[in-house]
C-alpha cells in the first residue's frame, strides 16, 4: 500500500492509503482528514499541493490541470483531485 507524507502548516502527516487512492475521496470520508480541498472536480484549486518526492509516478497532468494551474505545474504543484496514488509520495499544502 502507498504511504502518504503530508506536509501542512508545520506539521506532518504520514499515513497509508489504497492503491490508486483519490486523496480528495478519502478526505471527504474522514480517511485522509488533514487535506484541504472544495469542490473535487478540478475546477476550485483548493486541494492544489506541491509534490516533494514520487511525482515521477504520477499520471501526466490532465486538462483540468493544465488549466487551472497553468504554469505552477512546472514548479511541482498539482490538484489532489486528479490524482490516484499507486506508489509513495510526499506532498505540501498550505
Amino acid at each position: 500500500m502507498p504511504n502518504v507524507i503530508l506536509h501542512q502548516n508545520g506539521q506532518v502527516y504520514q499515513q497509508e492509503v489504497g492503491e490508486n487512492s483519490n486523496l480528495v475521496v478519502l478526505a471527504g470520508v474522514r480517511k485522509f482528514p488533514h487535506l484541504k480541498y472544495g469542490c473535487g472536480m478540478g475546477k476550485c484549486t483548493k486541494c492544489m499541493v506541491k509534490v516533494i518526492s514520487g511525482g515521477e509516478k504520477l499520471q501526466e497532468p490532465n486538462w483540468k490541470e493544465s488549466k487551472m494551474l497553468g504554469e505552477k505545474l512546472d514548479e511541482g504543484f498539482r490538484l489532489a483531485c486528479q490524482l490516484y496514488i499507486s506508489e509513495d509520495i510526499e506532498l505540501r499544502q498550505e
